[in-house]
């Protein structure tokens, strides 16, 4: 079982709780600070329950935010509960400054309690298999490090990636933007027979149309007014390498017939030139159309693609990687937090649900955006929603009703609603809306999360 450190004076809540928690955890108890942090230091618990008035200065904090920098220093990522009474808000923010994970204000409930406490040892575990999978990654297949995931979809992504790297197949990588689709190119080409070759990128809807052509095919002298010189195009460039064609989808027809050229003959001609020049080269190419639909709609030829699409690669949205967002957010904060030289640990509760709860529209790309951001803001140890700098007014659809609603729907926006106004009326505290609504803070969350109102908990 999971150890549970319990560090409090009273010896009568130290009993209560070990058996109202003994069942699920090994539970280890303290009644000062020096004997909570020996227990710590030889067992090393995941979450440590820590009432912050100890001897000898049991009506003081001070006994209490000791030990809970002496774990801190000693693990880090240990999830540290404070417990507090009704009018400790200012030490309540000081212990989350200095990185406790989470607070609980007396009388206990245990049924609340054992919510958060199971949430805290979640979290630990998800951080710890994220350490794990990054050391693993890096012994076993080092060009995948930064290629961070754990859902199936992932995993079947890294696998065709090992799979096809050392062929010289063209593949088509699809998917939305900011889902990572240059990283998969890099990665294949890190792991080919290729990889001491040139990667050459180019992002064939990031240059004007006019422009395109000598960009990849380069130039002769004169073929143009200002050709001065013979240039060499994004071809060229990637003989005996890797051509990283970036959203291929907004290729103009005419080059569309040229790269089908080069692809089915591996000869090209620069910009005003005659001369039939061979370049050894992988395709690469990169997604976020639909391309079927642009076939259909005669926007891009369909024997380029059978020509550029041999291997594909489907990237999912980050959407559709619940199990992965808090592994890539502590990866980028670990990152972050290097790069920006800030002492920033981990998340606190009301930053995880956010972070767990946003649909992401841009992606793996977004996330790193906003956890950079974060870092940079951030004033404490641990990452609060206003760090994150989402908007505090999202678009939502007020309460209606039609007569085709069922029972369920009809309760379920005047849930809503009920939610919305109580966020407003508060300004988006927690503690206070959930006072108003008679419903727990770990309920509270789930309801937020239930009807995508993250925001209005900033």
């Amino acid at each position: 079982m999971e150890k549970l450190l319990i560090v409090d004076d009273s010896e009568e809540i130290r009993k209560q709780l070990k058996w109202g928690l003994g069942k699920e955890y090994t539970v280890l108890l303290a009644g000062n600070g020096k004997d909570a942090f020996s227990l710590f230091k030889k067992n090393l618990p995941k979450v440590v329950l820590l009432d912050m008035g100890l001897p000898p200065h049991e009506n003081g904090t001070e006994e209490g935010f000791k030990c809970l920098e002496e774990i801190q220093k000693k693990l880090p990522i240990a999830k540290v509960i404070v417990i507090t009474g009704n009018e400790e808000r200012e030490n309540v923010l000081r212990a989350v400054q200095m990185g406790a994970y989470d607070f609980y204000q007396k009388p206990i409930d245990l049924k609340e309690l054992k919510v958060i406490i199971n949430r805290a040892f979640y979290l630990y575990n998800i951080e710890e298999e994220n350490r794990q999978l990054q050391i693993a990654l890096e012994k076993k297949t080092p060009e995948l490090v930064g290629m961070i995931g754990q859902c199936t979809k992932m995993l079947e992504v890294f696998s065709t990636i090992r799979k096809v790297a050392t062929s010289d197949a063209p593949i088509l990588i699809e998917g939305e933007s900011g889902t990572g689709k240059e990283l998969v190119a890099k990665a294949t080409h890190s792991m080919s027979l290729r990889k001491d070759g040139p990667f050459i990128p180019i992002n064939c809807g990031a240059i004007p149309e006019n422009l395109l052509e000598s960009e990849l095919f380069g130039f002769e002298k004169g073929a143009f007014t200002g050709a001065h010189d013979r240039v060499q195009g994004k071809v060229e460039f990637a003989q005996k390498g890797t051509l990283f064609l970036d959203e291929i989808g907004e290729l103009p027809a005419n080059l569309q017939v040229k790269l089908l050229r080069f692809l089915q003959e591996k000869i090209f001609q620069r910009l005003g030139g005659r001369e039939n020049i061979h370049v050894d080269t992988r395709i690469i190419a990169a997604t976020n159309v639909d391309i079927s639909k642009a076939i259909q709609e005669g926007r891009f030829r369909e024997d380029l693609y059978y020509r550029i699409g041999v291997i594909t690669i489907n990237l999912p949205t980050l959407r559709q990687r619940e199990d992965d967002i808090i592994l890539l957010a502590n990866f980028f904060l670990k990152k972050s937090s290097g790069e920006f030289g800030k002492k920033v640990r981990g998340f606190s509760p009301s930053s995880i649900e956010l972070l767990e709860s946003y649909n992401w529209p841009g992606n793996v790309r977004e996330l790193e955006n906003k956890i950079q951001r974060a870092v940079i803001m951030s004033e404490s140890p641990m990452i609060e929603p206003h760090d994150l700098g989402f908007s505090k007014r999202p678009t939502r659809q007020r309460f209606v009703t039609t007569e085709n609603m069922t029972l369920r729907e009809t309760r379920d926006n005047v849930e809503r609603e009920m939610i919305i106004s109580a966020m407003e009326k508060h300004g988006g505290n927690i503690a206070r809306v959930a006072e108003e609504l008679s419903v727990s803070r770990p309920t509270l969350y789930d309801l937020i999360k239930k009807h995508g109102l993250y925001n209005l908990s900033i």
